[in-house]
Formats: C-alpha cells, sequence, structure tokens
C-alpha cells in the first residue's frame, strides 16, 4: 500500500466522511484542524480500504465488500481484536486504533495504523529494480517472519480465548472437503484418490501456535530504501491459532517457482515474482523454516498437498458461482482449468517423498 496504491473513491463505495471524522476524532487525540481527507486502496477484490489523512496523520480504513457476505466471512470485529493482540508482540501487524459496529448500515469498519512502504508484487513499481541477491534476502526476510509469527506465545493474549486450537487440522481437511462436494461441477481425475487420503492421513498436531493463514508476497510490505526490511503484514482475517506447518503449506501453495506450469503461475493473473533468479524454491523455502524454527517438517508433502487443494476449493467456488449464473465475469469462465491443475499439483504432492 503505497503512495501510488490509491485512487479515488469510486463510485457506490463512498464513505460517510462525517462520521468517520468524528469517530477519528473521538478514538485519535493531536489531530490538526484540517478537514478528512479519503482515497481508496485499489489492490485487493475482497475486503475494501481507505486511505484517511487529517493533516500530517495517515491511517487505513477497512472494511466488509458491498452486498450480502457468507456468515462469518468479512469479520472486521475479529480481524480488529485479533491485530490489538498480535501488534504488541509482533509491530509488523498493524496497530488498530478503532472499530465501529456501524449497526445502522450493517457494515462495520476499523481503523489501522498506515504503514509505508513498497508491496512485491507481479505489478510493482517500474523503478523497482531487483538482483538475484535481493531475492534471496527477500526470501529470507519471508522466512524469518514466519518464524517470528509462529514463536510467539498466544496463550499470552487473549487468542487463547478467541480460538480452537485442538482438532484444528481435522476440522480443517473434513471442511474443506465438503465445501470441494458442495460446489462440484465437473468430475475432476484423482479427487476422491485425493480426499480420502488427506482423510486417512492427518498428520498429529505437534503445537500450535498463531498461524496467519493467508501468509503470501503480496500480503507483506517491504521498506523502498531496502527491500530486505519487511516492514508491514496485511489480511488477518483468515488468523487463529493452529498448526504452524499448514501456515507455511499455505504459503508455499502461493509461493511459484519457474519450472511450474504456465497455469499454476499464471492462473491467479501475471506470473508472480519468485519465479525470478535468486528466490528460493518451496524446498529452500522449506528448509530455511526447519532449520531456524527447529520444527521437524517431514510431513511437508501432506501440509503442501492440503494446501492445494484448499486453494483448488476456493477456485472452485467462485467457479461454481460463475457456472449457476450467480456471476457474470468472464474472468472466472475458464476457472475450472487451473482448479485441475490444482489438483494435479496436489497429486504431486501427495505422492512426494517426504523431506
Amino acid at each position: 500500500m503505497s503512495p501510488k496504491d490509491t485512487i479515488p473513491v469510486r463510485q457506490g463505495e463512498e464513505l460517510d466522511l462525517d462520521k468517520v471524522e468524528q469517530l477519528i476524532r473521538e478514538h485519535v487525540s493531536g489531530l490538526s484542524d484540517d478537514p478528512l481527507e479519503v482515497e481508496q486502496f485499489f489492490l485487493g477484490s475482497s475486503n475494501l480500504t481507505y486511505q484517511l489523512r487529517i493533516g500530517d496523520w495517515e491511517a487505513v480504513l477497512r472494511r466488509p465488500p458491498h452486498g450480502p457476505v457468507a456468515p462469518k466471512a468479512h469479520d472486521m470485529e475479529r480481524e480488529f481484536n485479533i491485530l490489538k493482540e498480535i501488534n504488541p508482540h509482533f509491530p509488523v501487524a498493524p496497530k488498530p486504533y478503532f472499530f465501529y459496529s456501524n449497526e445502522e448500515e450493517g457494515k462495520p469498519f476499523f481503523v489501522m495504523e498506515r504503514k509505508k512502504g513498497v508491496v512485491l508484487d507481479s505489478n510493482m513499481p517500474e523503478e523497482i529494480k531487483l538482483s538475484e541477491k535481493t531475492n534471496r534476502d527477500i526470501s529470507e526476510a519471508m522466512v524469518d517472519t514466519l518464524v517470528q509469527l509462529h514463536d510467539i506465545d498466544y496463550t499470552k493474549t487473549n487468542l487463547k480465548n478467541m480460538t480452537k486450537p485442538d482438532g484444528f487440522l481435522e476440522r480443517q481437511v473434513h471442511g474443506w472437503i465438503s465445501r470441494y462436494e458442495r460446489s462440484k461441477t465437473d468430475d475432476i481425475q484423482g479427487v476422491d484418490e485425493l480426499t480420502r487420503w488427506m482423510a486417512h492421513n492427518i498428520p498429529e498436531t505437534k503445537e500450535s501456535t498463531i498461524i496467519h493463514y493467508d501468509f503470501k508476497l503480496n500480503n507483506a510490505m517491504f521498506d523502498q530504501n531496502d527491500l530486505t526490511q519487511l516492514v508491514g503484514l496485511f489480511d488477518w482475517e483468515m488468523t487463529t491459532v493452529g498448526d504452524p506447518l499448514a501456515d507455511l503449506g499455505v504459503a508455499m501453495s502461493y509461493w511459484q517457482e519457474s519450472g511450474d506450469s504456465e497455469l499454476l503461475k499464471k492462473g491467479l493473473g501475471n506470473e508472480p515474482i519468485t519465479t525470478q533468479p535468486g528466490f528460493m524454491s518451496r524446498d529452500e523455502f522449506i528448509e530455511a523454516y526447519a532449520k531456524k524454527s527447529g520444527r521437524n517438517v517431514t510431513n511437508m508433502n501432506f501440509y503442501q498437498t492440503f494446501a492445494y487443494f484448499k486453494l483448488a476449493v476456493i477456485c472452485q467456488q467462485i467457479y461454481y458461482r460463475y457456472k449457476k449464473g450467480q456471476t457474470q465475469d468472464q474472468r472466472f469462465a475458464k476457472l475450472n482449468y487451473f482448479v485441475e491443475n490444482l489438483i494435479e499439483y496436489a497429486l504431486y504432492s501427495l505422492n512426494r517423498k517426504a523431506n
């Protein structure tokens, strides 16, 4: 979320500026008399985010998308409370300022710290030049950040009362299998084998930690003058307490390599920068994580298999909506091919020897 990532607020997505400014002045002291200025971040396709400015003070407002949302999805109050618990221990997580239930409109929001830096994505600024060494250092920073997050003692936070770590992995595996069955449209070769194997090979969780569960490069922000320094980590909506290796598996499902299929690299848009020379391979990332965390990763083939399947189900749910005429967005017309490719990679991970 660098300054170039903001645009004028899109029509139909305006905020009640008087109410927002009133709430800001109630919760934040020392502000100037300048009026509230608002722009919108154009990155992201789920929750809506806005840049707020009063004089030199800046912040970010985060709220759910317009229209009906699924139960438990886009839970702004939960995300606000998660950030409130994590930020004191992990400052790359934005500091939250206040939550507003907005019962009148039914669209709650919260306001949080504005981080400054650059998001390294396939559409990053042209002036950013990456070398092989820089790419390696960025990879190391991502590993270090994940290890640091997993090292937080969640029992010293209120997350111990907000989450249910016992049985986490079992609930996840069976829950995502059920979601796939409910959104199934085409017969995909190998799915039955895959789901049976996952259901019967759930590893024992050795420990539970705070997990981000959407840990990927374009959710991270780096210092624009030192791309080895990670200064922000965003999108804490899926954060919970569970198996840290499940978090690592999800991270690896987004971490593409140059040797991956074109469909896997471009199935969600432009090819990610992790395919460029210097970035760690998935195996190197896992090995570095194991070395720095001290955790045993011999069952990573299960976690990677499940992560690819989970991503396949997310895409299948979108394709199901398109197939049923619930959306006319032509970007989703061939998403079924990407789902098949993800299932193929899940089967490949299943059959790999454990690291």
